[in-house]
């Protein structure tokens, strides 16, 4: 079996840091809009409860795109 070393950010090239800076930055914006909107949703329109959500979202790229599909209420 091989292990692929893990790339420090020095040794990265200048498009691979970018990737990682532009996917970082889509990841907060998803989750932090995710969680604006499950503050300000009362409770009755969300399935299941605030703070399993809360926790669910936190979860890489999957998190917030299972908040937006399939926990709130329409």
């Amino acid at each position: 079996m091989t292990t692929k070393k893990k790339m420090r950010w020095d040794e990265m090239s200048s498009s691979q840091q970018t990737g990682v800076l532009v996917t970082g930055s889509i990841q907060l914006a998803l989750a932090a809009t995710a969680w604006i909107d499950l503050a300000k949703r009362p409770s009755d329109q969300v399935n299941g409860p605030k703070a399993l959500w809360a926790a669910i979202i936190a979860i890489n790229f999957v998190g917030p795109i299972a908040w937006f599909i399939w926990g709130r209420r329409r």
